[in-house]
């Protein structure tokens, strides 16, 4: 079985967020155990399963594993993914539709790279949980819950960059992930990270599924339909924005880093 590792919303390599992109026989594709073991064996905050789709409605099925557990939706899993369908020549067309468990997604090629159409998550405000500034280092403004994740907005860049959260703490919380955001300087126009101790990833490099929270958390604060988000972990990366009706289309550019032959049953 073919297996990549791809570095997702970045056009350098060692930057961005590293994907494992495992390309299985239909049988293994069932194997929930076997998969959690490949994940667990790469240990990227995402590896991800995709299989040819015998129905008209998808081309590929797609899985996502961390580590841990198995999720509904992961963004930069899937543009690695599609570049990689891409790139070995296994899309017949410039679209790919895939079926997950958050439905049938698609991703398309085009020359500023891959284009994601993911369904929009608009947050809703929510009372400041008890601690939160406590579990975060930093004081948070305004807090939102969008999909599985929690929404925390800061006073500033600045801010989001001096966050040392206690990941025990953000693990006890009842979201996958704690999204912590501001409003951007330069080029983008905000800025975040992104912590899921909960499902094993301490701290994510650039998480695409947290854009479909923070583009329409953004937007009207923004008054932009089309934005830049900077994530500003160690690795960095830049994700493009853009709301469309009840979607959002996230873009970025990957490049593959590893490919090789997956041996192990």
């Amino acid at each position: 079985m073919r297996i990549f590792v791809v570095d997702a919303f970045t056009d350098q390599p060692f930057r961005g967020n590293p994907a494992g992109v495992c390309l299985p026989d239909p049988a293994h594709a069932e194997d929930v155990a076997w998969m959690q073991s490949v994940a667990a064996e790469l240990r990227h905050s995402e590896t991800a399963f995709a299989v040819a789709h015998p129905g008209a409605d998808a081309d590929f099925g797609l899985r996502w594993f961390t580590p841990q557990t198995e999720v509904d939706l992961c963004g930069h899993a899937t543009l690695a993914t599609a570049h990689v369908l891409f790139g070995q020549g296994l899309a017949n067309t410039s679209r790919i539709r895939f079926a997950t468990r958050s439905g049938v997604l698609s991703a398309s090629l085009d020359s500023a790279g891959v284009i994601l159409d993911f369904p929009a998550l608009p947050p809703r405000e929510v009372p400041i949980p008890s601690d939160l500034g406590l579990a975060l280092g930093v004081e948070p403004i305004r807090v939102a819950a969008g999909g599985d994740d929690l929404l925390v907005e800061v006073a500033s860049e600045a801010v989001v960059r001096a966050v040392d959260p206690d990941l025990g703490m953000i693990a006890a919380l009842p979201y996958r992930a704690v999204i912590v955001t501001a409003v951007g300087t330069g080029r983008a126009d905000f800025v975040s990270r992104a912590f899921a101790p909960s499902v094993g990833v301490d701290e994510d490099p650039v998480t695409g599924s947290a854009h479909c929270a923070l583009g329409p958390y953004w937007a009207p604060r923004l008054d932009l339909r089309r934005m830049t988000g900077a994530q500003l972990s160690a690795r960095g990366g830049t994700v493009g924005v853009e709301l469309v009706g009840d979607r959002v289309r996230l873009s970025g550019s990957a490049i593959t880093v590893l490919e090789g032959d997956l041996v192990a049953d």
